[in-house]
């Protein structure tokens, strides 16, 4: 090798990792571009979907429900169950949910609102003046019931999907019941969620899935919307609480299996 080639050789060399860290660099910033456009386009279909579901008087769903625990030798089992929702903004909700374990139906007319456990015939009546969105709080906060797909129907579900939300992807398309729709996953510290909405004119939920990481196993709640109809006529009287011949009225607190899972079992997966 002659000397007078040397410097050359190193220049090249030179040259050559200069290339490919520029390259390098390129491609993190087009992946973390990448990212962000996936991240604004997940975050700007969420934000049609919840202005168009706050748009809508009424909303009328019929919906299946699949809830994952994790047994103390981490067997996953998972609870299924079949609903209907009926309601009319701001004030009249209608909820039923049918379960092998739970058969339980909530009226809310604006004023008050009753739990009936239909299998044990017993019910309860809670003042309860407001709007739907004051009464899945307190559903939530006093008396420890979830209700993680409610998210999607209130007025405010933008603000409240997004609240600690770290990470937010448009997966693509995906279809759900022969619906084409948007695929878009979200993180949180302690969840991991999906939302499938139907692409188009009607950007309305179709299915709804939540991962608990907190727990081992990373069990799951699916919200799966058989169907929505909105801005349906419904009738005055489907927020009338009629209590069945012979049930006993109780307080909220001794109303037992009214939960998607039997009692004593710890599931995973509410948001």
């Amino acid at each position: 090798m002659r000397l007078a080639s040397i410097p050359r050789i190193l220049a090249n060399d030179q040259r050559g990792r200069v290339s490919a860290l520029v390259l390098a660099l390129t491609l993190t910033v087009s992946i973390a571009g990448s990212a962000r456009a996936e991240g604004d386009d997940a975050t700007k279909i969420l934000k049609t979907m919840s202005d168009y579901m706050a748009s809508q008087k009424s909303i009328n769903v019929n919906y299946d429900t699949d809830i994952e625990v994790i047994t103390a030798d981490l067997q996953k089992i998972q609870f299924t169950s079949s609903g209907h929702v009926l309601m009319v903004r701001p004030d009249k909700l209608r909820v039923s949910r049918t379960g092998g374990y739970s058969d339980v139906e909530l009226v809310f007319d604006g004023k008050s609102t009753n739990v009936l456990d239909h299998d044990h015939n017993v019910y309860t009546e809670i003042s309860s003046a407001g709007t739907v969105e004051q009464l899945v709080e307190r559903m939530r906060d006093e008396f420890q019931l979830p209700v993680p797909g409610a998210d999607l129907l209130l007025a405010s579900s933008f603000d409240r999907l997004m609240d600690g939300v770290i990470d937010a992807r448009h997966i693509g398309q995906g279809v759900v019941d022969g619906v084409e729709c948007e695929h878009l996953a979200f993180r949180n510290m302690d969840t991991d969620w999906q939302l499938w909405v139907e692409a188009g004119p009607h950007p309305v939920p179709h299915k709804y899935v939540i991962t608990n990481k907190g727990i081992t196993g990373a069990p799951q709640y699916t919200l799966h919307v058989i169907s929505l109809v909105t801005d349906s006529p419904i009738a005055a009287d489907a927020f009338v609480f009629k209590a069945p011949a012979g049930a006993t009225k109780a307080e909220m607190k001794d109303l037992h299996d009214i939960d998607e899972v039997p009692s004593g079992v710890v599931a995973g997966g509410s948001k």
